[in-house]
């Protein structure tokens, strides 16, 4: 952890200083190169219809483009989707993998995470730098999908080479902040050959990582290459790998106060550039990744396109973090602080995790005339395998007693528990239908089957389960194009789950397969596309099987049996606009979120109840301005604004809404002939102390700390 970079040896006065030229980079519409697309781009993969333009899709989509991802600084996704009025954190680490939520669910990282349409495991740190774009279908996915939560699915897409053999690629950036951080990254481009039949794309990164978190030092490397073989008109290789690699000390959240035997309080909102839980013998966690594809493309006759592609994943990881648990009061159900700010340091360390992904898929596109109507077909077939091998144990360890102020009383023991291994393969056959009604009708059929299998075996030996099962998750969907920017739909969907019981030995069923979850959505949308303006309304409903522990869950052997029990019912509406005036860009988002459980009949209190940690409402606005005096400047500002949200089952305590603005200025000229884009930006401008978000985990209440003011300072030359 000693590594040290001079490059970028800004200092924080001087990049202030640069900072008051202005304000923000902005999100939200196709014109301008800072703003999420809301309109049509490329083919969107995720869907499902790949042929199918996004403004003629009966669904729910952001995508967030290259410029975008560069203007916000964006090196993790929860950066880029929380542009999003639809996403939020959930139980989202600084320094360990992403974990969000959308439409008030938790996306699940082993299944609703895709790159290059083919499924990975989100169980690591993916890095930003050689993304092109970033794809979020919202809401059931069980088309595109086998197995997934309902919250969505996010797909990445890779950057390819140029198309043309004219264009090349030669970009480096230098960048400084937040905190210390200093990163320097090469983007390199371009077609050679006979005709320009091969191109190349190669990115690499270094970061050193020292954010405004303090303790917190790391580093972060990145090696990737994605190339293509025009074979001839009909035939197209591509292929794509990247190797990353990420070791950074962990952070821990806060929790509630105890207040008495049997009340907890929320504490006052506290610095979030501390670290409480940090010691001197904390070992940084640690993230490999091989992840790569390859894909033949085969243009047959009458404009019918076959495609087959292959993926693979390998993820290492030394899961470590010192943290806090448990609090010097009779509360012992869950993990709070005493009332003067006393708890428990615990170390955790699960050395050599590693997780294996393999999928390939096939599939067929074209179009067909079927009594007397234009059908646009879809036929895949994919193979997916995923495994998890975890060590034989892991290590959970008491090191002493301390406060949030400081100081340390030593206690330590030495704990470890064993682990469980599972494999999963998965088998998919899916047909999708795109029918041209009238000229301006369409109906949507799609049907996927998966077939799967699952084992799980303690690594001693012990308690090997197997869980095969079929099922089938259909959707279908009507639209019309009202005018010719505006399309009203009409959606139904199914998705799935294949969940079971943690193989623990305080569970009578544990290990044990639960019954498909099976969710449901209905959505209503209308969408405007306009040459300056563009917006969508949806409204949504979607319900999915919640999941209860009967009994008294604790380290006792058979203390509790896990069952489904009721129901969680979601229900919303999402605002999407756009606009463009002159040299003014505007664009803002909205969700309003109804969350409740509903028809349990072992946690019958929970009925009525919102989740814990889902916002009852999200604004997401910003504005940005191209100046006329001095061309190649562009400035604005970015608002988000999350609603108040249990932190408990019952809400009887409640985190505050909060609020904060970002403000950036971006400037494109030339140094010496060489083109140059000049980013200064401040997140958090009036520095607000806040508590961001309220999971609950582990069967412990948390609380995490916003990000206070920082700054970022970032040059790209385009040599």
């Amino acid at each position: 952890m000693s590594r040290k970079s001079r490059f970028l040896g800004v200092s924080r006065i001087q990049s202030a200083v640069a900072l008051c030229m202005t304000a923000t980079s902005s999100v939200w519409a196709q014109q301008n190169p800072t703003e999420i697309t809301i309109t049509a781009e490329p083919p969107i993969r995720v869907s499902g219809f790949d042929g199918a333009p996004l403004q003629e899709l009966p669904i729910s989509v952001s995508t967030i483009n290259q410029a975008t991802l560069r203007d916000i600084g964006a090196q993790r996704v929860t950066d880029a989707l929380r542009l999003d009025a639809s996403v939020s954190d959930s139980y989202n680490l600084p320094a360990y993998w992403d974990k969000l939520s959308v439409r008030g669910f938790a996306l699940d990282n082993r299944y609703n995470y895709r790159r290059e349409g083919l499924p990975i495991s989100a169980e690591t740190i993916i890095p930003m730098d050689n993304k092109e774009r970033i794809e979020l279908l919202k809401g059931t996915s069980g088309i595109q999908s086998g197995t997934s939560s309902p919250g969505g699915l996010v797909n990445y897409l890779v950057k390819r080479a140029p198309t043309s053999a004219e264009k090349n690629i030669r970009d480096v950036t230098l960048s400084y902040g937040p905190g210390n951080n200093r990163l320097v990254a090469a983007d390199l481009g371009g077609r050679f050959g006979q005709d320009a039949d091969f191109g190349y794309r190669f990115n690499v990164a270094h970061e050193d990582l020292d954010p405004y978190i303090r303790d917190t030092k790391g580093y972060r490397n990145l090696v990737a290459l994605a190339m293509d073989w025009r074979i001839n008109n009909s035939n197209r290789l591509e292929w794509e790998f990247e190797q990353s690699h990420h070791t950074q000390i962990g952070v821990n959240f806060y929790s509630l106060l105890s207040s008495g035997s049997t009340q907890r309080v929320l504490p006052p909102t506290v610095d979030g550039t501390r670290n409480i839980t940090r010691q001197p013998n904390s070992q940084p966690g640690v993230f490999d990744g091989l992840t790569g594809t390859v894909r033949l493309k085969h243009q047959l006759n009458n404009g019918w396109t076959w495609q087959t592609q292959y993926g693979l994943q390998r993820l290492r990881a030394d899961d470590r973090l010192t943290y806090a648990s448990g609090c010097s009061s009779a509360i012992s159900d869950s993990f709070c602080l005493s009332p003067m700010g006393n708890f428990e340091i615990r170390d955790y360390t699960s050395e050599n995790e590693r997780r294996k992904s393999d999928a390939i898929q096939t599939e067929l596109r074209g179009q067909v005339q079927l009594g007397g109507l234009e059908h646009s077909v879809q036929l895949s077939l994919m193979r997916q395998r995923q495994m998890n091998q975890m060590p034989y144990s892991y290590s959970d360890n008491l090191v002493g007693m301390t406060n949030i102020n400081g100081g340390l009383t030593p206690t330590p023991d030495d704990n470890t528990y064993r682990q469980t291994s599972s494999t999963d393969y998965s088998t998919e056959v899916a047909v999708n239908d795109r029918v041209r009604l009238t000229d301006r009708t369409q109906a949507w059929f799609g049907l996927r089957h998966t077939q799967l299998s699952r084992q799980s075996i303690q690594t001693d030996g012990s308690a090997a389960v197997q869980d095969i099962r079929g099922v089938s998750t259909p959707w279908l969907a009507l639209s019309h194009q009202l005018t010719p920017h505006h399309l009203v739909y009409a959606s139904y969907g199914q998705g799935l789950e294949a969940r079971a019981t943690p193989n623990t030995p305080n569970y009578t069923n544990a290990g044990q397969p639960l019954p498909a979850l099976r969710s449901t959505q209905r959505e209503v949308g209308i969408k405007s596309q306009g040459t300056r303006d563009s917006w969508q309304i949806t409204w949504f409903d979607i319900t999915r099987p919640a999941i209860s522990d009967s009994g008294v869950c604790n380290t006792n052997a058979g203390s509790c049996t896990q069952q489904i029990d009721g129901q969680a019912h979601h229900q919303g509406i999402e605002l999407n606009a756009q606009r463009h005036l002159s040299r003014w860009s505007m664009g803002g988002s909205a969700t309003w979120l109804d969350a409740k459980r509903e028809n349990a009949t072992v946690q019958t209190d929970l009925n009525g109840q919102r989740p814990i940690n889902v916002p009852k409402y999200i604004l997401r606005g910003m504005a940005e301005y191209r100046s006329a005096s001095m061309v190649g400047l562009r400035s604005g500002l970015r608002l988000s604004h999350e609603g108040e949200r249990n932190v408990t089952e019952y809400g009887d305590i409640m985190l505050p809404a909060w609020t904060t603005v970002d403000a950036t200025t971006h400037y494109d000229t030339k140094v010496n002939h060489v083109a140059s884009t000049w980013t200064l930006a401040i997140n958090n401008l009036a520095n607000k102390h806040y508590w961001r978000e309220s999971p609950k985990q582990y069967g412990q209440y948390f609380l995490y700390p916003g990000a206070p003011r920082t700054i970022r300072a970032t040059i790209q030359f385009h040599l």
